[in-house]
């Protein structure tokens, strides 16, 4: 039988030089959820921009590794926890088109992205980002995706692209759940077709909720569903991800190490899905696991901004800011193109 005093001191130092870090990173949060609740603003926004403003404890000092630990380790451990979010009844009810719809918007819309990204000269990588997360659930999914995607030879490249859509996901997810509503009444839209519109095109969970139920009660529970489904389709893409990189890695140099096929919390959030889907899970743990699933995110957001400098964001320009927009209105209009053809 294993004694607890046996692990206990493997565990100890990492979690002494960790603990200051991730306090940090939490208390970052708290503030962050604190000022989202009170605004009805993004708290993956505020996260981020309130971390930037506390950057001086990534460089030097006892909180460094924990902030590290925070923005990877914490963050896959959210992502994870997205799953218990989503069960196959959620999806299926849908019924075919819904998901055809879903599935082609995702892939085409992160097609888009990558070939819109290539033509303003940037790295496919940065497109599937941007892509991923205006295709499937904003800032959650720009986080699943750089977790990951390979480090580039500068190290903050990745951060930065991450946090550059970051923030311009939630920004636009903002603007979409105030303007969405708008478009969706102009076009006469009814109640199911407003919420798959509405489901299928706001970036981020919170504000497809606050947009859906906005409207009407049947609007958003149609919303939600579609967007749910939308979150779904995170599992599939970073499995595509994962498997294209590896690839990458058997046609480069000899000795490179090879990324697992599939990443341990990408396999958690398979798991948990298939639990939830079985009812195994009662109610008020599943709610509990998708407020610890919201923390951790909000955590990690922390010391993802922690550790950015303001002045690398100082050349970022004009195309990026394009990118994002042409993708956002790319997935609009294919929605918008789905439904009337769907009539």
């Amino acid at each position: 039988m294993i004694k607890l005093s046996t692990i206990w001191p493997a565990w100890r130092e990492p979690a002494r030089t960790n603990f200051p870090g991730i306090l940090m990173a939490v208390v970052v949060a708290t503030a962050a959820m604190s000022l989202a609740e009170h605004y009805h603003a993004s708290a993956m926004l505020f996260a981020l921009l309130l971390g930037m403003a506390m950057n001086f404890l990534s460089t030097e000092g006892a909180c460094v590794q924990g902030i590290q630990f925070s923005a990877s380790t914490l963050l896959r451990i959210g992502v994870a926890l997205l799953g218990v979010r989503i069960t196959f009844a959620q999806i299926t009810a849908l019924g075919l088109l819904p998901i055809a719809m879903v599935v082609l918007s995702v892939a085409l819309t992160i097609g888009f992205g990558i070939l819109l990204a290539r033509l303003l000269g940037y790295r496919n990588r940065f497109g599937v980002l941007t892509g991923g997360a205006v295709a499937i659930c904003g800032a959650s999914a720009a986080m699943a995706i750089a977790a990951v995607m390979p480090a580039h030879a500068e190290d903050n490249v990745k951060e930065r692209a991450t946090i550059f859509t970051v923030i311009g996901v939630s920004t636009l997810s903002t603007v979409a759940m105030v303007v969405y509503p708008i478009i969706v009444t102009a076009l006469g839209l009814g109640h199911e077709q407003a919420g798959v519109f509405l489901g299928g095109t706001i970036h981020d969970v919170a504000q497809v909720v606050g947009a859906g139920y906005g409207m009407s009660r049947e609007t958003g529970d149609v919303a939600t569903i579609v967007k749910l489904l939308r979150v779904a389709m995170l599992l599939p893409v970073i499995l595509i991800i994962t498997l294209s990189y590896r690839k990458l890695h058997v046609a480069g140099p000899s000795g490179t190490s090879l990324p697992p096929v599939v990443p341990w919390f990408v396999a958690v959030f398979a798991l948990l899905v298939a639990i939830n889907s079985s009812g195994l899970i009662p109610a008020s743990i599943q709610q509990s696991l998708q407020t610890l699933s919201t923390w951790l995110l909000v955590v990690s957001m922390s010391a993802i901004g922690m550790k950015a400098h303001l002045k690398d964001f100082a050349t970022v320009g004009f195309r990026p800011i394009l990118l994002m927009v042409s993708e956002t209105v790319f997935l609009a209009i294919l929605v918008i193109a789905f439904i009337f053809l769907a009539r």
